[in-house]
């Protein structure tokens, strides 16, 4: 018989072999890197965006100069308080965002409270909450770009699997009691691929004007919160738990309810005495972006 060549096939996702990399007395961590292309992208996918509807490129910097640092605050802030023994044990253990992360929670809720604050205060209510709709399918894709440096951290996985797509995690990364797995679910993957797919159902209802302003923030709540009840039932690393379930399991529940009430207070909002608004026409919605 002739010989056949066998090739094996990839059975799981490797680990990756470095977390960062060093220029100089430097050290570069692929999280903090992540973290300013999500930044990145946001301003120029917005900026793009926010010009073709007639509005001022140049307002997205000053929103992402608020936004983004209140983001990283309130990121950090959540994580301290749901987790705090996973902080490092110094003074400074509850800054090191690069060492236990943040809540993806709190960083949401600050960040748009403060770039929410600023638009309002340049630009008034109206065009606040058009921009809203503008810019939050970004908040996905930075999420997204983020879950890559999970995935050099070697964390944010679930339970041990054998699925051919399974991911394989070092020794020194699993969590306690499971030290005798070698590949785990990628929750880290699944969440990236569906933060992309809904940023763009996202981008897509708001080119056709389908939504509100500013409905698209509660429809980008509610679907992610949506996704996250499925996540925190596969996820091992530590975490709070109430009634038998992780923390964030229950406040995922809560956001998709709030996000699908909030959602429906807005696009079905009636004018006194009178029928439902019906959702902006495009003309009319951003002739006095193109004005201001």
């Amino acid at each position: 018989m002739p010989n056949t060549l066998h090739i094996p096939l990839l059975a799981y996702i490797p680990s990756p072999p470095f977390n960062g990399f060093s220029v100089g007395p430097f050290f570069f961590h692929i999280y903090g890197i992540c973290y300013v292309l999500a930044a990145a992208q946001a301003i120029l996918i917005t900026r793009k965006r926010w010009s073709k509807r007639g509005g001022d490129p140049d307002l997205v910097y000053g929103v992402a100069w608020w936004g983004f640092p209140a983001g990283l605050v309130g990121g950090r802030i959540y994580f301290d308080i749901t987790t705090p023994s996973q902080m490092p044990h110094h003074w400074w253990g509850p800054f090191a965002i690069w060492d236990g992360g943040m809540g993806i929670w709190g960083g949401v809720a600050l960040g748009a409270a403060v770039g929410y604050w600023y638009l309002r205060k340049h630009v008034g209510h109206l065009q606040a909450d058009r921009f809203v709709n503008v810019v939050t399918p970004t908040l996905l894709i930075g999420q997204a770009i983020g879950r890559i440096g999970n995935y050099f951290n070697q964390e944010l996985y679930g339970k041990p699997s054998k699925l051919p797509w399974a991911l394989e995690i070092s020794p020194a990364h699993r969590v306690p009691g499971y030290a005798h797995y070698a590949t785990f679910q990628p929750s880290f993957l699944y969440e990236m691929l569906f933060d992309l797919f809904w940023a763009g159902v996202l981008i897509w209802l708001d080119n056709h004007r389908k939504v509100r302003p500013p409905a698209i923030f509660p429809l980008y709540v509610a679907g992610y919160s949506g996704y996250r009840i499925f996540e925190e039932t596969i996820r091992i690393d530590y975490s709070q738990y109430i009634l038998g379930m992780r923390l964030n399991f229950w406040v995922a529940i809560i956001g998709t309810i709030a996000g699908l009430v909030w959602f429906a207070l807005i696009q079905f909002r009636r004018r006194p005495g009178g029928p439902a608004e019906p959702p902006d026409h495009p003309t009319r919605a951003y002739s006095q972006s193109a004005q201001a």
